[in-house]
């Protein structure tokens, strides 16, 4: 299974935001959007970078209540690392576990944002692969091969 197989139950939604926007503006964006992060793009289908919900409680750790005031770009994660269409769950998961990352861009061919996956996104896809698997073990040895 791949990257498509994800994006063809969830969808290919994602949510993006200029760099030049305030953090006010990006938690807002993620609190009534219910996402948790956000693609830091300033022409909307290339990747500046990203913001999650962890950059900004970093930020504000850091700088106070006056974070919210600055720009996306002063806290985004400039360096993305991203996946493809064809990219395996299995690879996925991997790099996700072992980079410590909860939300990974898709890119196309052309390096345009073509979705966003999330670990939730791999862990539930997973989790259905492996109760369909057992289904069918269960019954094969039930003797209720179709």
């Amino acid at each position: 299974m791949n990257v498509q197989s994800i994006l063809s139950v969830k969808g290919t939604q994602v949510a993006t935001i200029s760099p030049t926007a305030s953090l006010a503006e990006a938690t807002a964006t993620l609190r009534d959007r219910g996402f948790g992060a956000l693609v830091v793009s300033a022409s909307g289908s290339t990747i500046d970078g990203i913001i999650s919900e962890r950059d900004i409680v970093r930020a504000l750790a850091a700088h106070g209540a006056s974070t919210l005031g600055r720009s996306v770009s002063s806290c985004m994660s400039g360096n993305v690392l991203t996946c493809t269409v064809s990219d395996t769950i299995d690879a996925l998961m991997s790099m996700m576990t072992e980079r410590r990352i909860r939300h990974l861009p898709v890119v196309d061919a052309s390096g345009q944002v073509a979705g966003m996956i999330s670990i939730g996104d791999v862990v539930k896809f997973r989790l259905g692969e492996l109760e369909r698997e057992n289904d069918q073990l269960h019954n094969y040895i039930q003797g209720n091969v179709q």
